[in-house]
């Protein structure tokens, strides 16, 4: 199997394990979030938002939380949106540029 390196992986409610693309991470009203890809080809166009939470004193440890407030869920969809719209924008613009 091809080594990525944005790939972690989770362990679902019955125990099994699951690869996820990190997709992306951003910080929004002072706490950080991740938006995660399934690997598998029947999930594909399902992403999961998680939360970012520090566990512990070390860098490396964090603990991705659910996120269960559904207004706190749609801040972070619609933060990632526009994100994506912008960087579909700037796409847009070299685009234009090139064709000068």
């Amino acid at each position: 199997m091809e080594e990525r390196e944005n790939i972690i992986t989770l362990i679902d409610e019955n125990d099994e394990e699951k690869d996820f693309e990190i997709i992306m991470t951003l910080e929004l009203e002072g706490r950080e979030y991740t938006i995660l890809m399934p690997l598998e080809e029947e999930e594909e166009d399902e992403a999961y938002v998680f939360r970012i939470e520090n566990e512990g004193a070390g860098e490396d440890e964090f603990v991705l939380v659910a996120i269960e407030d559904d207004e706190e869920y749609q801040k972070v969809v619609d933060a990632y949106e526009s994100i994506l719209e912008e960087d579909h924008n700037e796409d847009d613009d070299e685009d234009f540029e090139d064709e000068e």
